[in-house]
């Protein structure tokens, strides 16, 4: 039988913040702080990312370079490669992936699925405004090359495609994740997101259209905009009464699948 440990109370009489925080009987705001500190965690490397970016430090710029070099090459001695990196980048594009995104919110919000609509299109807004927004206060030019393969306007860092690939796949994963009932299912749901995720964000590079680190930094943005609007939702819905979830597994709204309109 389980004991309970007392809880430690603060002057006021009430439990402590530590208490509320981390005591395993008040789960939302142990769930909470582990989402705040896993987002911060991802923002953090971002962050380190862009400093690096802007002060051009030297060893980044190298790496940049030699991989951009190295894949431009490949790219001029094998022109299907460059076929297929196209198809993929023009598919996989940031409009195509916020229309497949608002086709799921549509049938969503036809589901009775209101919020869990308005957390889809919240993450792939907020995500797709802050991308521009940092590409303008970064300013760093895109790669130069003899004989480019490809061309893409405007600045490089983060990468668009990059970031709005992680997002969408992000939220088509914890979405659809309670429909895939057998673990097949759901390895296959994630494959496809790890996939579409970095397939994307390659084809930039070997596009020679950005650098590595653009890439990187539109992949630790993306899953923190996420992690950031999961963590929200996940508050929002514990309110409502709905049982405690692990995303990563049972997706953002397991009980939408059973019971269109609980969330």
């Amino acid at each position: 039988m389980r004991t309970h440990r007392p809880p430690t109370l603060a002057p006021t009489g009430r439990p402590s913040w530590r208490h509320r925080r981390f005591d395993p009987d008040h789960a939302l705001g142990l769930r909470l702080t582990l989402a705040a500190t896993a987002a911060f965690l991802v923002l953090v490397p971002f962050a380190l990312l862009t400093l690096l970016v802007l002060d051009a430090w030297a060893p980044l710029h190298r790496l940049d370079t030699t991989v951009t070099d190295a894949l431009h090459g490949y790219a001029q001695d094998h022109p299907a490669w460059v076929v297929l990196m196209r198809v993929w980048t023009e598919v996989f594009a940031p409009m195509p992936l916020r229309a497949v995104v608002l086709l799921l919110v549509v049938w969503l919000l036809r589901r009775g699925a209101r919020r869990l609509a308005l957390w889809a299109a919240t993450t792939m807004v907020v995500g797709g405004l802050l991308g521009p927004l940092l590409k303008l206060l970064v300013g760093r030019d895109r790669p130069e090359l003899l004989d480019p393969v490809a061309r893409a306007a405007g600045y490089s860092f983060p990468s668009g495609h990059a970031l709005n690939a992680t997002l969408a796949a992000g939220v088509l994963l914890l979405v659809l994740l309670p429909y895939a009932r057998r673990w097949p299912a759901r390895v296959a749901l994630w494959v496809a997101a790890v996939l579409l995720t970095v397939v994307t964000g390659l084809s930039r590079v070997a596009l020679g259209v950005h650098f590595t680190s653009d890439v990187v930094g539109g992949w630790l943005l993306g899953v923190a905009v996420v992690a950031a609007t999961t963590a929200a939702f996940t508050s929002w819905r514990a309110h409502t009464g709905l049982r405690p979830v692990q995303p990563i597994r049972d997706g953002v709204a397991p009980e939408v699948e059973r019971h269109p309109g609980a969330a």
